[in-house]
């Protein structure tokens, strides 16, 4: 199948070798990945802020580089909710509406589309931890991704997931209500960590790298023995 990778904007600045291992992983299922280097952003972080016209001509040049012939699959689910259901605020009944209806048809979230489209049941994935799903506010409830991460965590040799507590509660995160919220934001992330902590994981895993960087400043400044790892990454390991 031909896919076109839509790496996120903090994969992308943050940790550019997750959206390698996209490749290598989507590459190991027999997958044909073509990523286009022009590509920079989905227009959430706009979006989300209330600058529409400004997600509006981000989400134009998306909607003008992703090829017509291939099926865009994005690392993370923020990027996918934009796409699949906020693009409708921003174009519908312009003369970008017919192209937006055809790539929500095909935009899927890595795990989604493991899971979903290519029902994958095994991989050759081996990390010895215990690890705890993050599950990313925009995966949970705009994309109603839940199931598949875990399935795909569950293939993994060695792994044992654990569930934690108020799983379905947000980490805190949440675009620059993260900035224009900090103390607020701090205490819930303070909250996710203790849940994870309760769960006695060693390791959050998440599709959405930008949570992930949220929890990890909250973990690298506090001395929290946890580690933060991106879906991808934990599925290309050892390997």
């Amino acid at each position: 199948m031909k896919i076109e990778l839509f790496v996120p904007c903090f994969v992308d600045q943050f940790s550019p070798e997750t959206g390698f291992n996209m490749i290598k992983l989507l590459e190991s299922l027999g997958c044909s990945v073509f990523y286009n280097p022009e590509q920079t952003c989905c227009g959430a972080p706009a979006f989300n802020a209330g600058h529409w016209e400004d997600a509006r001509e981000i989400g134009e040049k998306v909607l003008n580089e992703i090829a017509s012939d291939k099926t865009l699959v994005c690392g993370a689910a923020s990027c996918t909710a934009m796409i699949r259901n906020s693009y409708d605020l921003l174009f519908q009944n312009s003369s970008y509406h017919n192209k937006y209806r055809q790539l929500q048809k095909r935009n899927f979230e890595l795990s989604e589309f493991l899971i979903d489209v290519l029902k994958i049941e095994s991989l050759p994935a081996k990390l010895e931890a215990k690890v705890v799903y993050l599950d990313a506010c925009q995966a949970l409830n705009h994309c109603r991704i839940k199931t598949q991460p875990r399935a795909l965590l569950n293939m993994v040799e060695g792994l044992e997931l654990v569930e934690m507590a108020e799983a379905d509660v947000c980490c805190g995160f949440g675009g620059t209500f993260s900035v224009n919220a900090e103390p607020i934001s701090v205490q819930m992330a303070e909250q996710k960590i203790n849940n994870v902590l309760a769960a006695g994981a060693e390791i959050i895993v998440s599709t959405d790298y930008a949570c992930l960087l949220h929890l990890h400043g909250f973990i690298k400044k506090n001395n929290i023995s946890l580690k933060v790892m991106h879906l991808a990454d934990v599925l290309v390991a050892g390997t």
